[in-house]
């Protein structure tokens, strides 16, 4: 297990627990997982044959509250994955202050190899497998990769269905039609906006001024990168899974996104109307993006891209975790010894769970707010703790993952004192 993402995820902890006066039960407690379940999802396919699918939900910690956490649907996913990534979320709710703990969930499949219907029949499935597990007091999931607002409002549908009353509550990332919140869909991009355009100017670096690579032009990036685009920046690349586009004079980013909806390829294209034009452009692979001569360098596709074996090659100055994990924690040490600033997931894309968090509370009231009143509570809870996190970094001299932890350790302590330490309960005695 040692090489496991779950034992790299833990590595995270040891440099914070130097910075910060716990009691002994905060780290016995976030040791391991509160449950973990793997479940078997048959599900008929259109051509009458049968499969089986393997699918998990982890639920790390609730000792801030109930467990919070997305689903992803991709080849790749196994138990030791979701466990990294609970882990990981429950340190992302903690850093932005909402009364959740972490969770998240996964099926392994390629979701492109399914027919709508056969989609529909396995989300469907996977919330009858962990109907028990979850629940709006207990364990709330959430879109992640290759999940989307109508497979989460398949799933509720059919949590409900369970529970033979509506829970809207029960699952977040709706279709705004069963409960959903405006300003979901954007609200990952968004948060990562909010804490870019937050520290960057701390460092004199200003939109007009600032190069930027996008590496998953997906949900998250592909909006992030238009959000920048928009905001003056000058976004001189991006990629998707099959590979990515350079061109030093900057990208259209509407145009590309517009392309990509009608061809689902990236393209280097300027569009006036819809009628689009190739630009002068260079075809590079996700690990020449990288690599890349630019100012901010944007990792949101997957876990592990950043290892020990590119991290010398990194030239950005300045790297924001979009994705969950993209910088291996070997590579994390070499990138700081480099004088590179890298901004730790659990604070860059925790707009995606903070949005969660207000369509589950509009859920709960049964009161709904207008995607303004989102965008701006959003806008001041990722830009309140940003400062947080980097004054505690200048504060102490310590990186910015680093600080983020140990502002998550200090809330996630409290809670955990709040039940009774040992120093407590000696002096009960």
């Amino acid at each position: 297990m040692e090489n496991s993402l779950f034992s790299q995820a833990s590595q995270q902890l040891a440099k914070p627990f130097q910075y910060v006066s716990l009691p002994e039960e905060t780290l016995e407690m976030l040791k391991y997982p509160k449950a973990s379940l793997t479940v078997s999802i048959p599900v008929r396919m259109d051509d009458g044959s049968l499969q089986v699918f393997q699918g998990y939900r982890v639920r790390y910690s609730t000792v801030r509250g109930p467990g919070k956490g997305g689903i992803r649907f991709h080849p790749n996913v196994t138990l030791d994955e979701v466990t990294s990534l609970a882990f990981w979320m429950t340190f992302k709710c903690a850093v932005v202050d909402l009364p959740f703990g972490g969770a998240k969930g996964g099926v392994t499949l390629n979701p492109k190899e399914l027919s709508k219907f056969e989609l529909e029949r396995l989300s469907r499935g996977y919330i009858d497998a962990i109907a028990d597990f979850i629940g709006p007091d207990v364990d709330i999931p959430a879109p992640d990769v290759y999940t989307n607002p109508t497979i989460m409002g398949w799933m509720m549908d059919q949590y409900s269905t369970i529970c033979r009353h509506i829970v809207p509550g029960a699952i977040t990332g709706k279709p705004l039609a069963m409960g959903g919140s405006l300003g979901r869909t954007e609200a990952t991009a968004r948060g990562a906006f909010n804490v870019i355009s937050t520290l960057l100017p701390k460092f004199d670096r200003y939109p007009a001024y600032t190069t930027v690579a996008v590496q998953g032009f997906g949900n998250a990036g592909a909006i992030l990168a238009e959000l920048l685009f928009q905001a003056g920046y000058k976004v001189v690349a991006v990629s998707d899974s099959k590979g990515g586009i350079y061109a030093p004079q900057g990208l259209d980013i509407p145009s590309i996104r517009y392309q990509k909806e009608q061809s689902r390829r990236v393209q280097a294209v300027y569009c006036d109307g819809s009628v689009c034009s190739i630009v002068k452009h260079q075809q590079i692979s996700n690990e020449q993006l990288l690599e890349l001569d630019v100012d901010v360098l944007i990792p949101a596709a997957l876990e592990n891209q950043i290892t020990e074996a590119n991290a010398a090659r990194i030239q950005a100055p300045f790297i924001f975790e979009v994705a969950n994990g993209p910088v291996a924690p070997a590579a994390d040490d070499i990138l700081e010894e480099r004088g590179i600033f890298v901004i730790p997931d659990i604070l860059v894309n925790a707009g995606g769970v903070t949005v969660s968090y207000f369509e589950w509370v509009q859920n709960r009231a049964g009161q709904y707010w207008s995607e303004a009143d989102v965008n701006g509570k959003l806008k001041q809870k990722m830009e309140g703790e940003t400062e947080t996190v980097y004054r505690l970094s200048k504060e102490k001299e310590i990186s910015f993952r680093t600080a983020a932890y140990v502002h998550a350790l200090n809330r996630l302590s409290e809670a955990i004192a709040a039940r009774g330490t040992r120093s407590y309960y000696l002096r009960a005695t």
